[in-house]
């Protein structure tokens, strides 16, 4: 379970910066912006994941 929400985190992050470059590349905002939010979503995953793993151990 916990490796698939580490993949998941990890897949977030890098879609969100894709979108992030392209956006800023092609100079659309949204796109920037959405791209942002996706990976500080896959950050925040990321971060939850490893509080589990300190606390396991």
């Amino acid at each position: 379970m916990a490796g698939s929400e580490k993949a998941k985190a990890k897949k977030e992050q890098v879609k969100g910066k894709t979108k992030e470059t392209v956006g800023r590349t092609i100079g659309n905002e949204e796109m920037t912006a959405k791209g942002r939010a996706e990976k500080a979503k896959g950050d925040a995953r990321q971060a939850k994941e490893k509080g589990k793993d300190v606390f396991r151990g």
